[in-house]
């Protein structure tokens, strides 16, 4: 069960990982633990003052789409 919702989890962030490539960023998934992602954004995402928005409306928005479990999205 675990590994399925990280392997959805890992399938929603590759729809959105061209447009942070884009930019100069990236993501990369740190784990998902009852109903909460974390992630790491990288390169110019990570210093970024718009990586909030970013977050919310991008990342968190794309996951919840794919993955309705999931309640939360957390960058660390």
């Amino acid at each position: 069960m675990a590994d399925d919702l990280k392997k959805k989890v890992e399938a929603a962030l590759n729809t959105i990982r061209p447009h942070l490539q884009a930019d100069g960023g990236g993501i990369e998934l740190v784990s998902v633990e009852g109903g909460v992602v974390k992630v790491r954004l990288q390169g110019a995402c990570s210093g970024c003052p718009m990586s909030q928005m970013t977050m919310v409306n991008g990342v968190e928005k794309a996951i919840k789409k794919d993955v309705p479990e999931i309640k939360k999205v957390v960058a660390v």
